[in-house]
């Protein structure tokens, strides 16, 4: 319950303060295809809360992300993630604490436009490293925007290496979807939609899960916040049955 009263602490001064926010993020989980223009710089933070497992009733976890983004040329933008961590409790997390997972850089490039192509694409690569721990995460990045409605379809291939020696490897496929109807130019409501499917040591396959929710997001100027809760529809004892993930930012 301390942990809850923390996480709705951090996110409340969030939403009351939603005014003096604003942006063009739509969504927490999924990416869009627009890159920010040059010499545009963004700094962006997330909180992810995620609580109960099936199989650890008192599994709770917020993580955190900080990041600033670059506008490079028309088509191309970059970001670093100075740190990526996480408090973390319950049965299944061991002791409990902090963690702290490494830091990120993530390029994106767009390739064609949402609303003057057919369909706008552009490719994501992440790359991050920590204390005895290497990611990569690829992405295909796909959006239509049709008027006041858009919507956004991610698939992502993860690698992940761990251990002494970066001997302990695993995969991970994922697809996600996101829609977003804009009720004025401050206000967009939406959905989001995420399947992920794991690869133990990347010679096994794990039954697929799969998550879904609403999202809202709310813009002043130049800043901006955006709020999606997620529940589990299947019953996966490794996963949360609810995560609730804000991200907030500002350019300048």
């Amino acid at each position: 319950m301390k942990l809850i009263a923390l996480s709705l602490s951090l996110l409340l001064p969030i939403l009351a303060a939603a005014s003096a926010f604003a942006g063009s993020r739509r969504f927490t989980y999924v990416y869009e295809v627009t890159t920010s223009p040059p010499g545009d710089v963004e700094v962006e933070n997330w909180i992810t809360w995620k609580t109960r497992r099936p199989d650890d009733r008192g599994f709770d976890q917020v993580e955190f992300r900080h990041e600033l983004e670059f506008g490079i040329t028309d088509k191309f933008q970059a970001a670093i993630y100075i740190a990526d961590w996480n408090y973390h409790r319950g049965l299944s997390t061991g002791e409990r604490g902090l963690t702290l997972s490494g830091s990120a850089l993530e390029l994106i490039y767009d390739l064609t436009n949402p609303v003057a192509d057919s369909v706008g694409l552009a490719v994501y690569q992440e790359f991050q490293g920590g204390y005895r721990r290497f990611e990569s995460e690829t992405k295909l990045l796909a959006q239509k925007n049709f008027g006041k409605f858009v919507a956004a379809y991610n698939a992502t291939l993860e690698a992940e290496w761990e251990g002494e020696g970066l001997e302990e490897r695993q995969g991970e496929f994922q697809q996600s979807l996101g829609l977003s109807y804009e009720v004025s130019p401050r206000l967009l409501f939406g959905a989001e939609f995420v399947h992920e499917v794991a690869f133990p040591d990347w010679s096994n396959t794990e039954r697929g899960k799969f998550f879904a929710g609403p999202n809202i997001s709310i813009r002043h100027r130049t800043n901006w916040v955006t709020v999606t809760a997620l529940a589990q529809i299947t019953r996966a004892g490794d996963e949360p049955d609810f995560q609730l993930r804000t991200v907030f930012g500002f350019s300048f």
